[in-house]
C-alpha cells in the first residue's frame, strides 16, 4: 500500500513537475500512471529550425573550408587579420541559432508533455551519454543527438541505444575518433613502407569513455590495456564529408567506416577475441559490452540514483542489474522494476532537484510560456546548468551536494523573487500549492504562502519552499 504523497512522487521525481490537475489525473494509482507512459515509441520533437546532423555537420564542412581559404589568404598584414577574425566567427554564429532550436524544441517538449516519465527518461540518458556544447563542433549536433540517438531507443534494448550513440556524428567529433588512425593502417603505413604520418595514431577517448561512462563503469573490470586495444577495434569508426589524403570517403554529416585507417588484425579485449571483420570488430565488441554483469550493475545504480536516493538502496539495485541481464538489456522492464520498487515510494523529497529540474518544474507548475531566446537559455544558465552544457564526458553530477550550496540556493530564492515579480496576482499560489505539491505540502510553507503580502511574494514563497526544491 503506497502512501499518500506518492502522488506527489510521481509527478515530482519521476516526472518532470505536477502542473494543474496532474495530481488528481494521478490518483490513487501512480505506479499505473507511470507504467502506461512506457507503452509505444517516444514522443518525437519538432520545432522551427531542427535540422538533421548530416545537414548541419555538411554546412558547416563548407564554412570550415572558407575558414580555411581566410587563414591562406591573410599572411599577418593588419587588413587581412581583420578578415581572418571575421571567418573565425562563422562557425559559432552558424551552429549558435541551431543550438537555440534545439534547447528551445527541448524545453517546450518537457513543458507540454504529458508522458514527462519518459522526457525525464531521455533526459537521463542524453546525461549519461554526455557531449558538451562547450567544444564548438558539438554546438550545432549536441541537440541531434538526443534528437536521433537517444529518443528513438529510450523504450528499446539498450545495445540498440549504445550503437545508436556511439555511432552518432555528434559522439565521434566530441571525442575526436574521426582523428584516430591505426598506426599500421593503410594510410599509415602503406605497404613496402615505413609509417608515413608520425603525427597519425590513436585516439583512446572514445574508448575510455565507453568502457568508464557509458557500460563497465570504473572498476567494473577494464585494464589500460583494453581501453588501447578497444581503440584500436573502433579506428575507422569517423564521419563522411572530410577532404584529404586522410578523410575522402562517405556521405557529408553520416557516419562511415573508414577501412583505410582501421587498425587490422585479430584484437583481444576483456579476455576474448575478436576477429578482423572491420566494422563488425567494433559492433561486436559493444554487444558484448552492454550485455556484461558491471554494466547492469553500473546502469543499475545511476538509475537507482536517480530516481530514489544519492545513496541508493543496494536491494534495488541488485533487482535493476538482475532484470537489466534476464530481458537482455530491455530498458522498459528495467523500469517497471524500477517503479514497482517498495524502495522506490518510501521517501519523499529525497532528491534535491537539479537547476534545470527547478526551472522546468516551475514553468510547468506555474504554467509559464516560452516568450523569447532569453526564456530559453537565460534561467539555465543563470543557475548553472546550461542545456547541452555540462563541460565533461561524464555529465552533470547527481547529488545534491553538487548542488545545494548556499550561493546556488541565493541564485534560486533570487530567480523566484524575479518570476514573483513579474507574475505576480496572475497565478494563485495558494490555490497552486497543494495541486503541486500534493501530500508534501507542508503547514509552514502553506502558512508562510497565506501571509504573504502580495501575489509577487506569495508566488516565491511556493518558488522558495523547501519541499519545491527537491523531489
Amino acid at each position: 500500500m503506497l502512501q499518500p504523497f506518492a502522488t506527489a512522487i510521481a509527478a515530482n521525481r519521476f516526472g518532470l513537475g505536477a502542473r494543474p490537475g496532474d495530481l488528481a489525473h494521478i490518483g490513487s494509482d501512480p505506479v499505473g500512471w507511470l507504467d502506461d507512459q512506457l507503452t509505444g515509441s517516444a514522443p518525437v520533437v519538432s520545432g522551427e529550425g531542427l535540422r538533421p546532423s548530416e545537414a548541419i555537420i555538411s554546412d558547416s564542412l563548407r564554412l570550415r573550408d572558407q575558414l580555411r581559404e581566410a587563414k591562406r589568404s591573410a599572411p599577418g598584414k593588419q587588413g587581412d587579420a581583420a578578415a581572418l577574425q571575421a571567418a573565425v566567427t562563422k562557425l559559432p554564429q552558424f551552429f549558435r541559432p541551431i543550438y537555440v532550436a534545439e534547447a528551445t524544441a527541448r524545453f517546450q517538449q518537457a513543458l507540454s508533455t504529458d508522458r514527462p516519465f519518459v522526457e525525464r527518461l531521455t533526459q537521463f540518458w542524453t546525461n549519461h551519454f554526455a557531449v558538451s556544447v562547450d567544444k564548438i563542433a558539438v554546438l550545432g549536433v549536441a541537440g541531434a543527438l538526443e534528437r536521433e540517438a537517444i529518443r528513438p531507443h529510450v523504450l528499446g534494448k539498450f545495445t540498440d541505444l549504445l550503437l545508436a550513440v556511439e555511432q552518432h556524428p555528434a559522439m565521434l567529433l566530441y571525442l575526436d575518433n574521426y582523428l584516430s588512425v591505426g598506426p599500421n593502417s593503410r594510410v599509415a603505413a602503406p605497404r613496402g613502407l615505413r609509417p608515413v604520418r608520425r603525427q597519425l595514431g590513436i585516439n583512446e577517448n572514445l574508448a575510455r569513455e565507453i568502457l568508464e561512462l557509458h557500460t563497465l563503469g570504473v572498476g567494473g573490470g577494464y585494464t589500460q590495456a583494453d581501453v588501447t586495444i578497444f581503440a584500436e577495434v573502433i579506428t575507422g569508426w569517423s564521419i563522411g564529408g572530410e577532404r584529404g589524403r586522410l578523410f575522402s570517403a562517405g556521405d557529408p554529416g553520416r557516419f562511415v567506416f573508414r577501412p583505410d585507417i582501421h587498425e587490422p588484425g585479430t584484437k583481444v579485449v576483456l579476455g576474448k577475441r575478436y576477429p578482423d571483420n572491420e566494422h563488425g570488430q567494433g559492433v561486436a565488441v559493444l554487444h558484448d559490452l552492454a550485455s556484461h554483469p558491471s554494466t547492469a550493475r553500473f546502469i543499475a545504480t545511476k538509475l537507482a540514483r536517480h530516481f530514489i536516493a544519492d545513496d541508493p538502496p543496494p536491494a534495488v539495485v541488485d533487482r535493476l542489474a538482475k532484470t537489466f541481464l534476464s530481458t537482455g538489456g530491455d530498458l522498459p522492464a528495467v523500469y517497471r522494476a524500477l517503479i514497482t520498487c517498495a524502495e522506490a515510494w518510501a521517501n519523499p523529497l529525497s532528491k534535491y532537484k537539479t537547476p534545470s529540474d527547478y526551472i522546468v518544474s516551475s514553468f510547468r507548475g506555474l504554467d509559464l510560456p516560452i516568450v523569447n531566446e532569453r526564456a530559453v537559455l537565460a534561467p539555465f544558465e543563470l543557475l548553472g546548468q546550461r542545456t547541452y552544457s555540462p563541460g565533461s564526458p561524464a555529465g552533470w553530477p547527481d547529488k545534491s551536494a553538487d548542488w545545494d550550496g548556499a550561493s546556488a540556493l541565493m541564485k534560486r530564492i533570487e530567480w523566484a523573487d524575479a518570476v514573483g515579480q513579474r507574475v505576480g496576482s496572475k497565478r494563485d499560489a495558494a490555490g497552486l500549492a497543494p495541486q503541486l505539491l500534493g501530500e508534501t505540502l507542508t503547514t509552514a510553507t502553506r502558512t508562510s504562502i497565506a501571509r504573504a503580502a502580495s501575489g509577487a511574494q506569495a508566488l516565491t514563497l511556493l518558488l522558495a519552499a523547501p519541499e519545491f526544491m527537491r523531489r
